[in-house]
């Protein structure tokens, strides 16, 4: 074990003013066993800030989220009467003998913002609504009150569009073939082939010639072939309605819900029906009122989709004395903003595009603002996707948060976050089975000097390599221009490890996953959710199931498909889940544990069955290091040691992968594809959850990926993972409209030596610290 298990107690927890004595000033845990925690016990001191280390999978989150957070939000949900709870989920007491002092809890994480298209930065961070209300008293022509300035109500709102800045539209190209003529089957939408009853009605129509080219119609034949109104049309005998064809497939596709469609039909839709930006409000989601008032030349629209660090300088230029508080507060706001590193996001942006760190750094602003004190902030990772340049402003923002008086629990690995603690409590030793055990809970001092792997990496630092390797090849990108990109052209190194940085908004993912990623052979494996249902889990995902199930059929001399969750050997209750989903209306979706299996997932008689002494059941609740070991041989061996060199060891096999971290959902794609050589690997921040020395490991697998002859390209903030690169692509310099530009290429040591830019700056002093 790494270190010794040590109370709370035994270490005195030195603050900048004075120390928490007083036990109603501790969150006192008692007995925390959720999850892989083994009865943990510790003192957190309040209105502190408190950060917990650990490797991936040693039970941090168990124990903030599962465990303190978890049961402050319970608590705070019973203050509530009866009838309102019953409109809430329900949430289970966590497994802990006793948690005491807790106050009520925000929690802060990288969950993005949601899909929903009127939510933007601007309505997230209350940014948007002080500036409705300057403009509602000073823009002119006066148009009205603040509602006025709102794409969300019916006043502010563009008629076409309904505020959402995007309409509906038809690419003919999708419905029509313009090099045939209709005879011969020009029309590509369902229904309309050769002689069906809609083909009859336009091809006996006379407005054109069913066998000239669609290429070939003058521009009034085109017109009434796609755009026609419905007109009453006589020929011969028979009267019947025309309609052009855009203006039928607009009816047909555009007014009806999507999943009630045939998968044929909306396959079509998908392809056919597009979004573009409104013409009407030319995307600004407002009406003509609306946009007509101005302060400074300026109107609503034009200021939301200004870049927030510009936004600020223009509203601090506003002088009129009637809103000078308001404009106060906004600038308030417009600051945190850019301080937080997101100065090069727009008021305008959708939240749902968002990523998880900046979805996350975006509520943190919320709170900055907000007029409660003495709650507990919970944060997961906020370093995530922070260039070094950023994670000081970071922190200074935790710090703010601790000084209103509030207490702040941060999970996170960066040393530099770490440094600024009040308290540490360090986890593990190791993770899954092999953690859940408080390994040190005190000062920073203190934790240098524990002798746990947390103690012993904090000062760990990774060197320049001693000799390059050489390119292979190159891969040139001409002329991109993608979002900020400035006609960037670059070559990158064939055949090594490159890593591409800069800082949060400069360029660095529209370059790789707008030219890069794309390209034959290149294998992405990023954050992004896996697809899937709650059924999936690592040994369904990555295969190793089908050798499992094998080996078991042979052992037994049964069908495979018995030792599948998702076939004849389920249990018939939970249909192989585990779990039972109860859809209580109104209420959020409540999970139980099946009583027939008791969450075994199979039959008893399936249940029967072993190998080597083990069930189904138990080897799928194996963590994959475990299973590795019980399976020496064979396919399944070779996928199992794929999961463990990727630092995924802990993960159960049977784990639902809807659990999954970011993180691990890259580590886990990056797995599956590890045994093609000779491909282009792009991975998106590799080192997302990872702890300090779980950073080496990775590190030795993007070396073991080049030496197999790939190519590696990683976009990294991680100066470990910038100092081991063979070569660096460095974006800026700044964010925005201030990036977009490559301001290095070439090897780290060549950047260290000479280069000028934030990122230079910070490798410099990585590797030149002692």
């Amino acid at each position: 074990m790494e270190g010794s298990v040590v109370s709370s107690k035994a270490h005195s927890v030195r603050h900048r003013d004075h120390t928490a004595a007083d036990s109603h000033d501790l969150i006192q845990v008692r007995g925390a066993r959720e999850n892989n925690l083994k009865g943990v016990s510790l003192d957190v001191p309040k209105r502190r800030l408190t950060v917990f280390t650990g490797v991936s999978g040693s039970g941090k989150s168990s124990l903030v989220f599962d465990t303190i957070a978890a049961e402050s939000r319970r608590l705070f949900d019973e203050t509530y009467t009866a009838f309102i709870q019953a409109f809430m989920p329900s949430r289970a007491r966590p497994d802990v003998d006793s948690l005491s002092n807790l106050s009520a809890a925000i929690i802060v994480d990288q969950e993005r913002m949601g899909a929903n298209a009127r939510s933007t930065v601007g309505t997230a961070t209350d940014a948007h609504t002080m500036l409705r209300i300057i403009f509602s008293r000073i823009g002119l022509p006066h148009v009205g009150p603040a509602s006025a300035f709102s794409f969300n109500r019916a006043e502010g709102m563009c008629a076409e569009c309904e505020g959402l800045g995007k309409a509906s539209d038809i690419d003919v190209d999708e419905l029509v073939d313009r090099e045939l003529s209709l005879n011969e089957g020009a029309i590509k939408a369902p229904g309309y082939a050769v002689d069906t009853w809609y083909w009859q009605v336009m091809a006996g129509s006379g407005l054109y010639d069913p066998d000239a080219k669609l290429k070939d119609y003058t521009p009034e034949q085109w017109q009434d072939f796609l755009h026609k109104p419905a007109t009453k049309i006589k020929s011969g005998s028979n009267n019947f309605t025309y309609e052009g064809l855009v203006t039928k497939i607009r009816r047909q596709y555009l007014g009806k819900d999507r999943e009630s469609m045939q998968a044929s039909a909306r396959a079509f839709a998908d392809r056919a029906v597009k979004l573009i930006v409104c013409p009407s409000c030319d995307g600004s989601r407002l009406n003509e009122a609306a946009r007509s008032s101005l302060i400074d030349g300026r109107n609503i629209a034009e200021c939301s989709a200004m870049q927030i660090n510009d936004l600020a300088a223009f509203v601090r230029g506003i002088g009129d004395p009637a809103v000078g508080p308001m404009r106060e507060g906004l600038s308030s706001t417009l600051d945190s903003l850019v301080e937080i590193g997101l100065g090069y996001l727009s008021l305008d942006r959708e939240s749902g595009t968002l990523s998880g760190g900046e979805a996350q750094r975006v509520k943190m602003v919320r709170h900055l603002n907000s007029s409660l004190t003495d709650v507990t902030y919970v944060f997961d990772e906020p370093t995530a996707g922070l260039h070094p340049h950023d994670i000081q402003r970071m922190n200074n923002l935790l710090l703010q948060l601790r000084d209103k008086g509030n207490t702040v629990l941060v999970v996170e690995h960066k040393p530099e976050t770490i440094a600024i603690a009040d308290h540490v409590v360090d986890l593990g030793p190791g993770a899954g089975t092999a953690g859940g055990q408080l390994c040190y809970a005190g000062d920073l001092d203190g934790l240098r000097g524990s002798g746990t792997l947390t103690g012993r990496y904090l000062d760990h630092r990774v060197r320049l390599r001693e000799q390059v390797r050489e390119p292979a090849g190159w891969l040139p990108v001409k002329g991109a221009t993608l979002h900020n990109l400035r006609d960037v052209s670059v070559d990158l190194p064939l055949g090594v490890l490159t890593v591409v940085t800069g800082v949060a908004g400069s360029g660095k993912s529209s370059l790789i996953h707008g030219y890069v990623a794309g390209l034959d052979g290149v294998v992405v494996a990023d954050q992004s959710p896996i697809r899937g249902s709650r059924r999936s889990n690592p040994a369904t995902y990555t295969g190793v199931l089908d050798p499992i199930r094998t080996a078991f059929a042979k052992a037994n001399g049964v069908k495979p498909g018995l030792f599948s969750a998702n076939s004849e050997g389920a249990c018939p209750a939970c249909k192989g889940i585990g779990l039972i989903y109860t859809d209580l209306a109104m209420m959020a979706e409540v999970a139980s544990v099946c009583e027939e299996c008791e969450g075994r997932r199979f039959t008893p008689q399936v249940l029967e069955y072993r190998l080597r002494g083990k069930n189904i059941s138990e080897v799928l609740a194996m963590p994959v290091a475990e299973a590795r070991d019980f399976f020496t041989t064979g396919q399944a061996r070779t996928i199992l040691d794929r999961l463990v060199s990727v630092g995924l060891g802990y993960l159960g096999l049977g784990q639902p992968l809807t659990t999954l971290s970011g993180g691990e959902r890259q580590r886990l794609k990056l797995a599956i594809h590890m045994a093609r050589n000779g491909s282009t690997y792009v991975l998106d921040e590799p080192t997302t959850g990872l702890h300090l020395a779980d950073v080496d490991q990775l590190l030795s697998l993007l070396d073991r990926l080049v030496e197999d002859g790939n190519t590696v390209i990683v976009i990294e903030h991680h100066q470990a993972v910038m100092a081991h690169a063979d070569w660096i692509v460095d974006l800026g310099p700044g964010a925005g409209h201030d990036g977009g530009q490559v301001v290095f290429s070439g090897t780290p040591a060549e950047l260290v030596g000479g280069g000028s830019s934030l990122t230079a700056i910070h490798l410099r002093e990585y590797v030149n610290r002692e």
